[in-house]
């Protein structure tokens, strides 16, 4: 069962992002679909700025329509902040 996230505030945000990412890569179609982030290169900027340390992997996904998109792969690297 999916979680329903109805706090759509940045911290909220940065908050659940930054715990996935501790369980491995999120992807921007991830971020959007599973953990409500309508804008996750924003909240990755944001959570870079605090001194965490994310790398961007360029990947190529299909939508669920099958249209083949270049979309971001975010991993943790370290260096908590």
């Amino acid at each position: 069962m999916q979680t329903i996230y109805t706090d759509t505030s940045n911290a909220a945000q940065r908050a659940r992002l930054l715990d996935r990412l501790r369980t491995g890569p999120v992807s921007t179609f991830e971020a959007r679909k599973n953990l409500e982030i309508m804008h996750p290169a924003g909240r990755i900027k944001e959570l870079k700025d605090q001194g965490h340390k994310i790398e961007k992997l360029w990947v190529q996904e299909e939508t669920e329509t099958g249209v083949l998109h270049r979309i971001a792969l975010y991993v943790l690297t370290g260096g908590e902040a």
